[in-house]
């Protein structure tokens, strides 16, 4: 028998030497090992797109099918046979949430999962610094990659809509451009750092109560005006690489499945290519999904194997009932993150609780504080005469970080309103504490919901008797302190703020009303700072205490933050991105008083106050709110000088540029935002009393002055015109107003767009 290799012919076996065949044996293996040419899609030198096809190419459509349903809480199965990893997840917004068991909601007991725990969303808004929400963004990133995520599911931007809304903490306010400005700028943080961001919840999850089964009834305009621009804005400015879709309907479709939102409006108008995927346990049908725009089901409460994207969607593209080129599409948003993730590639190391990582979430916690009140200037505290400090409330002890749902950190530390002041104190003056209220206790019910949220229920037992206790020895330990210092507001326990459920009041809980009253009555030095993700009523005893503070969750530096603030070493810059009002009816979700406007009837809820949201709707009723959006004092004060305002270009291409002088006209460091809100002169159709269209935050040494340049250009001063299903800029005159607030005007000056035009989509 003869061997013939190529051109290479030898003679049969019993002819040859036995160094022959030695040779021929090492030939043959040098064959065997020399390496296969690697396949394209590993090249991190090719374009993305010409990877994800190749790679695409290579899958049969069971490995498809794996790809777009989880096989686990927080991962997709991957391709094991091509060396490709599940997509794997967790959930934010505020930190990398602990490691969950594979299936079930239960915390799989790793102690290598303690995270940074940042401020949460409506903290991180009210810095009004952009600049902080890329750090923010980074900090995370890096600690995705020290765990192994591709994905964090993060940010939300959900607008609050009512202050009662059970995750208002987790966004980041009522204002679609202060929104879309901290969703942009989280999104590059994170996508910076080689880990994918999921915008969230898309759309118009607004409420908690009934969010999974609720139909939204809004006006095309309020829909592109309010609810959608923050989402447009993380696709078309930041290229967001995933998608959440919210439990909610709009237009009797479930969210996740939603021709008109997922196909049409977001991977239509706006060219997003990344993937959609669900909130756990939205997914309601196999065909509604596939065909509705949904790309990764996730959370469903079935087998891995019997999800709706799962066998029954292998089975019905193998009978024809569906259509293949669809799931290659699904797949092919599965890869394109995987791959822009860098997970085939190799990511740089990331790094968990770093002392870096630790500075930015102090930084973000002071700079978010908001200074509501200070009256005769008593912060900041000077230790030189306060020598007793008493601290009073179940806010200043409490751990914060561990709790509110999904968006739950498992902290390296956690620094309390308490040990921040006691640290901060530091034996220079005496720290004496009293509970001052207790909350009732919740007691686990055994019942998970289908994100994985625990119910509990309240059992309050004797707790009128024990708040009597508490108050009289908080107000004991306040008559005999120069300053008292009361730390109270919510937490994230049943019906406040937390996932899951609203709120059913705008009032404090537990007796706090009574004793802030009792305790401010016994001590003039009496501050109150709140802890709290939404608005809450003050009006019960607003005008006894001289200084209010508003604190929000300040994540595990908080106690550090809060000192920084009441002692000075941090000057308070931190601004509203929300309305406070007097009582829940003066808002406008509330203000009809109907159930049809909240929490809804027969399945529905209707928007009717349609662009009226937030300081819109207080503008336009001329209802004076406890504190207006953008509100938040300082320890200096600022001067603006008057506006100069010039433009270049017209139409489309117009760009408008205003600018000031700002000057800290005080005697101590600070901080002003600079706020530009619009005023439509004349409009041709039905606009609010003024929007918010841009902002800078500068910081100025006393008697520093530093020029402002704000920017707008024509989509600024659009409307959403459904006639044309685009944005329309009107002949009209604008009045551009610019202060420290939506009710602080400091300078005005008018403008008038050159041309009316309608914008290209």
């Amino acid at each position: 028998m003869q061997l013939s290799i190529g051109p290479l012919t030898l003679p049969p076996f019993s002819a040859r030497a036995p160094r022959t065949v030695a040779l021929l044996l090492c030939f043959v293996g040098l064959i065997a090992a020399a390496p296969a040419q690697a396949p394209r899609f590993r090249d991190a030198a090719l374009p993305l797109d010409e990877r994800v096809e190749d790679l695409l190419s290579r899958l049969t459509l069971e490995e498809k099918i794996a790809l777009v349903h989880a096989d686990t809480k927080f991962t997709n199965a991957g391709v094991p046979r091509l060396g490709i990893p599940p997509l794997r997840m967790s959930d934010g917004p505020h930190g990398v949430r602990e490691e969950i068991s594979p299936d079930s909601w239960k915390p799989a007991g790793r102690t290598d999962d303690f995270a940074t725990a940042l401020p949460v969303g409506a903290a991180l808004a009210a810095t009004w610094n952009v600049d902080l929400a890329r750090a923010y963004g980074g900090v995370i990133a890096a600690e995705a990659r020290q765990r192994g995520k591709h994905i964090m599911l993060t940010p939300g931007v959900n607008i609050v809509r009512t202050p009662l809304g059970g995750r208002n903490f987790e966004y980041f306010g009522e204002d679609p451009w202060l929104a879309s400005r901290f969703a942009v700028a989280t999104i590059q943080g994170l996508q910076a750092g080689d880990v994918a961001a999921c915008v969230k919840h898309f759309a118009l999850n607004n409420q908690e109560r009934y969010r999974g089964s609720i139909d939204v009834v809004v006006s095309e305009r309020a829909l592109r005006e309010l609810y959608l621009p923050a989402f447009e804005a993380a696709v078309r400015e930041a290229g967001v690489l995933s998608v959440m879709g919210a439990y909610n309907k709009y237009l009797g479709a479930h969210c996740c499945e939603n021709d008109r939102l997922l196909n049409r409006i977001l991977k239509g108008e706006w060219g997003f290519r990344g993937l959609v995927m669900s909130d756990w346990n939205a997914v309601h049908g196999t065909r509604e999904a596939f065909l509705g725009g949904l790309d990764l089901e996730m959370g469903t409460r079935k087998p891995f194997d019997e999800f709706y994207f799962a066998r029954p969607l292998l089975e019905a593209v193998k009978r024809g009932d569906l259509p293949l080129a669809p799931l290659d599409d699904k797949v092919r948003r599965n890869l394109r993150v995987l791959l822009a993730t860098r997970a085939l590639d190799g990511r740089a190391p990331g790094a968990m609780n770093t002392p870096e990582h630790q500075a930015v979430a102090r930084q973000v916690a002071a700079e978010s504080i908001v200074l509501l009140k200070n009256s005769a200037d008593l912060l900041p505290l000077d230790l030189a005469r306060v020598k007793t400090i008493a601290v009073i409330g179940d806010n200043a002890t409490r751990l914060q970080c561990h709790a509110g749902g999904s968006s739950a950190i498992k902290a390296l530390y956690e620094i309390t309103p308490l040990a921040g002041i006691i640290e901060r104190v530091g034996g220079r003056a005496t720290v004496i504490h009293a509970a001052g209220y207790q909350p009732p206790v919740e007691r686990g019910t055994g019942k998970i919901d289908a994100a994985g949220i625990a119910q509990t229920e309240l059992d309050a037992a004797a707790e009128k008797a024990a708040a009597n206790e508490l108050i009289d020895r908080a107000v004991a330990a306040a008559r005999l302190a120069d300053v008292a210092i009361v730390v109270g507001g919510l937490n994230h326990g049943r019906d406040q703020d937390a996932e899951g459920a609203d709120r059913l009041s705008l009032a404090l809980p537990f007796g706090q009303d009574e004793l802030i009253a009792r305790v401010a009555a016994a001590n003039p030095h009496t501050v109150v700072v709140l802890v709290a993700g939404s608005p809450v009523a003050m009006d019960p005893w607003l005008e006894r205490p001289p200084s209010v503070v508003l604190a929000w969750y300040g994540g595990m530096e908080a106690g550090h933050a809060l000192a920084d603030v009441l002692f000075g070493d941090v000057n308070p810059s931190g601004k509203l991105p929300v309305t406070f009002p007097r009582r829940l009816a003066d808002s406008p979700t509330h203000a009809s008083g109907s159930v049809r406007n909240y929490p809804g009837e027969n399945g529905r809820v209707f928007y009717d106050e349609d662009l009226l949201v937030g300081y819109r709707w207080f503008d336009a009723k001329a209802i004076e709110p406890l504190f207006p959006f953008g509100h938040g004092l300082s320890y200096t004060k600022f001067d603006f000088s008057p506006l100069r305002v010039s433009s270049t270009g017209s139409g489309a291409d117009l760009r408008v540029t205003v600018e000031c002088e700002v000057r800290n006209s005080g005697l101590r460091a600070g901080a002003e935002v600079v706020q530009l809100y619009i005023e439509p002169v004349g409009a041709d159709v039905e606009r609010p009393p003024q929007e918010l269209k841009a902002f800078a935050k500068v910081a100025l040494a006393p008697g520093e002055s530093k020029p402002v340049r704000l920017t707008l250009d024509a989509r600024s001063f659009a409307t959403y015109d459904p006639t044309v299903s685009a944005w329309r800029v009107a002949a009209a005159a604008f009045r551009l107003h610019v202060g420290g607030s939506s009710r602080d005007r400091r300078q005005t000056v008018e403008f008038h767009p050159p041309a009316a035009v309608v914008l290209p989509r």
